[in-house]
């Protein structure tokens, strides 16, 4: 059922009387249709007066980046005293994004009928995922909710940063080395050939490494075309797999973590999200067992995915945390006696958040001493391998050069 609110809801304007308090109502309401808008309107004890569908724009993907605004937003607007349905509205009507705004109406529209914030939530999982739930759910059993959307919108902004900070440290070289064989392919397809041609002609003996080189760009001028449909065909391949396949994807994240440099700086955003998640929760006063429901899910790699529903079972038997996280080998000693310290003091949540600020900050430095480093290397070499080329295909001159000089 929900589902069919949120593929068939339009968006209607309306303008209306309170049948209660005699007071003139404006608003937005997602319904199927006009008839099903009206009978919504009614049950609310509104006397419609105008009512038009809004027109709808382009909808674009929801992302996370789009939750963590909403998140703020609402956040802001209740702790400045504003009612639940009232911010909705206007975080609703003004996001840039139709889909969000569209997915925000159909949200209020159930809690407006009854359904809790939190299970309104969780009819979107692709959009709020169990940690924002449970937490959502904490916040309305304890009547803290505005409380815990700021907690929750820290969560999600610093998280966020921490993603944006891995994915530029990895991004960089990886377009770098793109646009490298996308150069190297140009010139071994369309510019090498044509000095072939002159140098054919001139009836000249081709050095070793210029001949070299003419013999590779003759295999791409023959079969550049496959190979480049293959290397596409082969990454779509990859992505689908990666997607459908936990056996390649538990192999990819365990790759991840040991390589040099770049295993470091996952490893340590792993560290954090976990850190920072275990401890929002655990200070919501969500029960440890599904906090560590929770935080498997949004650990970000598998291998801490699976250490973590371990480390779950083991202290639903009883086992403390820090020595079912002992138990894992995954987690760096310096977590593990902050972990010890809060199980001793009863203040988890207040150790597990400096850790996660130590490990943010950790990556910060990480990313900035990363950059500074591949920046030269990447050109370095960029530039030998061009230089090679570049001399492949002059060499000749040159040698012509000298031979009319002596």
């Amino acid at each position: 059922m929900a589902t069919a609110t949120k593929e068939n809801g339009k968006r209607f304007s309306f303008e209306g009387k309170n049948i209660e308090t005699e007071s003139m109502v404006r608003g937005e309401i997602v319904a199927k249709d006009e008839a099903d808008a009206r009978a919504k309107l009614t049950r609310r004890k509104i006397k419609v007066v105008q009512i038009t569908k809004v027109k709808t724009k382009r909808q674009k993907k929801i992302t996370q980046a789009d939750i963590t605004v909403f998140t703020r937003q609402l956040s802001t607007m209740m702790k400045a005293g504003l009612p639940l349905m009232q911010a909705f509205d206007i975080v609703a009507k003004g996001h840039s994004n139709p889909g969000m705004t569209k997915l925000l109406m159909t949200i209020r529209s159930d809690v407006e009928q009854g359904t809790s914030l939190a299970n309104s939530f969780a009819k979107h999982p692709k959009e709020f995922d169990r940690f924002y739930c449970n937490l959502v759910a904490a916040g309305e059993a304890g009547g803290v909710l505005e409380t815990l959307l700021d907690k929750l919108a820290v969560y999600k902004e610093k998280t966020q940063a921490i993603k944006k900070k891995v994915k530029s440290a990895l991004t960089y070289p990886i377009a770098v080395v793109v646009v490298a064989v996308i150069l190297v392919i140009v010139m071994m397809m369309f510019v090498l050939p044509e000095f072939g041609k002159v140098y054919q002609g001139m009836g000249v003996a081709l050095p070793a490494l210029t001949q070299v080189m003419m013999n590779i760009s003759q295999f791409f001028v023959s079969y550049g075309w496959m190979i480049i449909l293959g290397l596409v065909g082969s990454v779509i391949v990859f992505v689908k797999m990666l997607k459908s396949s936990h056996n390649l994807q538990t192999r990819v994240d365990a790759l991840l973590l040991k390589m040099p440099i770049f295993g470091n700086i996952v490893r340590t955003a792993t560290l954090a999200r976990w850190a920072r998640t275990t401890a929002t929760l655990f200070a919501a006063g969500v029960p440890l067992v599904e906090v560590l429901d929770s935080v498997a899910g949004a650990s970000g790699n598998i291998i801490y995915e699976e250490a973590t529903k371990g480390i779950r079972t083991k202290v639903n038997q009883g086992v403390s945390l820090t020595s079912s996280m002992i138990a894992t080998d995954l987690f760096p000693n310096m977590m593990i006696q902050m972990t010890s310290i809060g199980e001793e003091s009863g203040a988890v949540d207040d150790m597990l958040n400096k850790v996660a600020e130590f490990y943010e900050e950790d990556v910060d430095t990480a990313v900035g001493q990363l950059s500074s480093l591949m920046e030269p290397i990447i050109m370095v070499v960029l530039g030998s391998i061009i230089g090679v080329i570049l001399v492949a295909m002059y060499l000749p001159i040159f040698n012509m050069g000298n031979a009319v000089g002596g």
